[in-house]
Formats: structure tokens, C-alpha cells, sequence
């Protein structure tokens, strides 16, 4: 084990260390801090019967203690409080535990703090969990061993233990996790930056704020990666203390990665252009995967064989949620884009099937301005299925766009997502796609994005 690693961990014992919330990215962290000593809470918002007992044992059997119900904060003696990834760092209660002497952490951060190997992580409002897992896929084809989590994968803290310092982290990183963090990883990057998360954020700067802690606390010897075409993004070059590497799908770079006119993706660099794979070998479909790549290529340019993008390129699907497909079923195709919870990720989704399609969208209110989808639906759309919180938002921002034509898109409202499937189906014709574009969160009826996608998988998987 590393010894900064070890000294972390022993300096663990006898802490009083409470964990907000009884989730997947806690459950592995419980077990860590109680082997080295410490004293464990874990305390949820949830009633106890909310939870299985399978869940409840594992948690007793490391000796932890438990706090349920709406005073799940209230009188905690403790020295140690590690937020949720989706806890909000600045709302009141969490900020009067630091008024009271309390560290307030999470387990990103102590990653952050304490890894041993070299750390490549991703923001940006959409497409950083297709380039992260990109990057993770190229490495591992480059032979390296590689620990991929934050926002995507399993909790990285809880395997710090087995990871050395030739390893390398792969990290996907929300403006949630960033907004407190205070160092900043080797390899930055930031796909592109929209609004979003609006519930949330007070505005639109404390949003950008968080998403420069990945770039504000690098050193001269790091590296970030920026996009060119993305106007937000392209701005925060003056927070960059290393190496600056931008990439563009627009434009021919001197310097960077870009999309040429034949077609190459392509890295330039001191003069030395490198035509490394051409966007029809790339296997999931759309030019906004031709920006996933091309921001993986200016990540990992130098690091890995140019032969390893191309390998990961002919041969990755895609992640789960991101314009999945699902089936086929009388000649209609039908994907799951869950994932897709902004304007702008949707509107990607749209471009990517290059016909007009039917969509399901709708679902929980991240206060967003959606009419910056409404152009694109009135234009990729032939049917527009909605349901949810954010119904009739999408419906008005649609129908009063300066593109709409009754004539030319039929917008339906249901209640649940087994109507609008219904629905969908009786509307298509062989030759259609179907596809779960929400431009929303889940939360109105869902867990998380990924339990709604499996239940639209799960009600189509069940078409007769």
C-alpha cells in the first residue's frame, strides 16, 4: 500500500465519521473506515423500512450505527461528514457543520487528496461519460490498469488501497462533486458547458465555478483540454497553469485535436499533423461521438499508441443510456437515451439518426430553458410523446417556436412511460426509431436516470 495512503487511513482511528445517505457510492466506504477504526454513523433522509434487510445487515455487520428519518442531521456528535455526490455542497445545513468545527467531505475528494497514481478526469454539461469511459477503454487497450469511477463506475476511495502509483485513475466528475474540491487532477478536460442542473445552482456562475475547481488547481506540469467550439468553454483558458490542448469538430487547429475535411480525426502538434481515425470506422453513431473521440484524442495524445483509438473506435458500442439500442420490432427501432437530461444532449441525440424520429421526453423540472430545444424537435421530430413534471414546459417552448408546424409534428400527452410506449408504437411505422429523449431529470418517478432507462428497456423488451 502507498504510505500516504496508509498514514490516511491510520489517521482514521478512532474519527467519528457520519455518511449522508445509505447509496452505493457510501455502502464501500463504510466498510474501509471501520476496518481502520473509526467510529461509523450512517444516517439517510429514508425511513429504515424504506431499505432491505439485505442492506441494513451489510451495513451492521461492519459495526456501523444507523440514523433514519427527516432529523437525520439533527445532534450528530462527530468530527467527519461525508456528503452524497448529489448533495448540494452550499445549502445551510451542511454549511453549519463547518461552522461547527466539522470536516465536511466527500469520497471524491479524499480520492483527490490522496491518490497515488496518475488521474485523467472529465466534466462538461454533456458527453463526459462517453468520454470518459473512452479513455478508460483506450488505456486499458495501451495495457494499463485503470480504476474508472466518480460519476460513473464504482467509488474509487474504497479500492485506494489496491492502487499504485503505476496504475491510473479515469475519473467523470459533476458539478455536484466539483463544487467543494480543491485539487485538481494531472489531465483535465472539459467536453462543453450548457445550462444545467438549474434546480439546483443558485445561477448559471455558481454552475461554471464548479466546473473550474477541475482546472483551478493544476500545476505547471498538468494538462487541460478544452473545447474549441463551445464558447463557455473555450473562456476558461485562463485558468489553465500547464499544458492547454484544445479539440474541434468545426475547425482545423494548429494546434490540437480536430475533425478534418476528409473526414480524419486528426492531432496536431509543433507543426506534426497525424491523421489517427476516420469518424466512419468510429462504431456509435453521430457527430457528437466524433467529439467524445476527439476529446479522448487530445486527452491521451502522447500517452497511448494512436493504433489504441482506433481499436476502441471500431469496437466500443456505447455506454448504457446513451442512445442505446434496445430492439427491433416490426421494423421500428427502439433506443434508450435516458441519459439525455438537457436540451443540449438531446438535441445531439436528435442529429445523430440523420431522419425525423419519435421521442418520448419529459420527466422531473431542472429548471431549464427549453427553448433551445424547441428548433430541434420542430425539425428531428415527427412525434412528440411527453409526460412528467416538464410536460407541458416542453409542449409550449414547441408549439410557440417560429419552426413549428402542426402539420408536421403530432405532440401527444400520457401519464406514464408504459402509455407512451404504447403510444409510440401504434404511431410508428416500419423504418421509424423510437427513442426515450427526456430533456429532463428522473426524479418526479425514478431513482436516477439509469432506473428509468431500464424500466423504458424493460416495457419495450415486454411488446409483443
Amino acid at each position: 500500500m502507498d504510505k500516504r495512503v496508509e498514514k490516511f487511513l491510520n489517521s482514521m482511528k478512532g474519527k467519528k465519521i457520519a455518511f449522508c445517505g445509505i447509496g452505493r457510492s457510501n455502502l464501500p466506504l463504510v466498510s474501509l473506515f471501520t476496518k481502520y477504526g473509526a467510529s461509523v454513523l450512517v444516517c439517510d433522509r429514508k425511513e429504515k423500512s424504506a431499505f432491505s434487510s439485505d442492506v441494513l445487515e451489510s451495513v451492521e455487520k461492519t459495526g456501523a450505527h444507523l440514523k433514519f428519518g427527516e432529523d437525520y442531521l439533527e445532534n450528530l456528535d462527530i468530527d467527519i461528514l461525508f456528503r452524497t455526490p448529489g448533495m448540494y455542497f452550499n445549502q445551510p445545513v451542511l454549511q453549519d457543520f463547518i461552522k461547527k468545527g466539522v470536516v465536511v467531505t466527500s469520497e471524491m475528494e479524499v480520492f483527490f487528496d490522496i491518490c497515488p497514481c496518475k488521474i485523467y478526469a472529465i466534466t462538461g454539461t454533456d458527453g463526459k461519460t462517453t468520454t470518459t469511459t473512452i479513455v478508460a477503454k483506450t488505456l486499458e487497450k495501451a495495457g494499463k490498469k485503470v480504476f474508472l469511477g466518480g460519476n460513473i463506475g464504482t467509488p474509487l476511495l474504497p479500492q485506494i488501497e489496491n492502487i499504485t502509483e503505476n496504475d491510473v485513475a479515469v475519473v467523470e466528475l459533476s458539478s455536484f462533486q466539483l463544487i467543494s474540491m480543491r485539487k485538481s487532477p494531472d489531465v483535465a478536460a472539459v467536453t462543453n458547458i450548457f445550462e444545467d442542473h438549474m434546480n439546483v445552482h443558485k445561477d448559471m456562475a455558481e454552475y461554471i465555478g464548479a466546473k473550474i475547481n477541475i482546472l483551478a488547481h493544476q500545476n505547471a506540469f498538468s494538462k487541460a483540454v478544452l473545447n474549441f467550439d463551445n464558447e463557455e468553454t473555450r473562456k476558461l483558458s485562463h485558468f489553465v497553469r500547464g499544458k492547454l490542448v484544445y479539440f474541434s469538430r468545426k475547425e482545423k487547429l494548429e494546434s490540437g485535436a480536430f475533425l478534418s475535411d476528409d473526414g480524419y480525426l486528426c492531432y496536431k502538434e509543433n507543426g506534426k499533423e497525424e491523421k489517427i481515425v476516420h469518424k466512419d470506422e468510429i462504431k456509435i453513431p453521430g457527430l457528437h461521438n466524433v467529439e467524445n473521440y476527439l476529446t479522448a484524442i487530445a486527452i491521451l495524445h502522447g500517452d497511448v499508441d494512436n493504433e489504441c483509438f482506433k481499436s476502441v473506435a471500431n469496437e466500443f458500442g456505447g455506454v448504457e443510456h446513451r442512445i442505446e439500442f434496445v430492439r427491433e420490432l416490426d421494423g421500428v427501432r427502439y433506443y434508450n437515451d435516458s441519459i439525455a437530461t438537457s436540451p443540449a444532449s438531446v438535441t445531439a441525440g436528435l442529429k445523430a439518426f440523420g431522419k425525423k424520429v419519435i421521442i418520448i421526453a419529459g420527466g422531473s423540472d431542472k429548471q431549464l430553458d427549453y427553448t433551445t430545444l424547441s428548433g430541434a424537435i420542430n425539425k428531428y421530430v415527427k412525434v412528440l410523446i411527453l409526460l412528467g413534471e416538464t410536460a407541458e414546459k416542453i409542449k409550449k417552448a414547441v408549439v410557440e417556436d417560429e419552426t413549428y408546424n402542426e402539420k408536421e409534428i403530432k405532440i401527444i400527452d400520457t401519464n406514464t412511460l408504459e402509455e407512451a410506449v404504447a403510444v409510440a408504437r401504434e404511431n410508428a411505422v416500419s423504418g421509424d426509431v423510437v427513442s426515450l429523449s427526456p430533456a429532463s431529470a428522473s426524479f418526479d418517478k425514478y431513482k436516477d436516470f439509469e432506473e428509468r432507462g431500464r424500466h423504458f428497456k424493460q416495457v419495450v423488451k415486454d411488446l409483443k
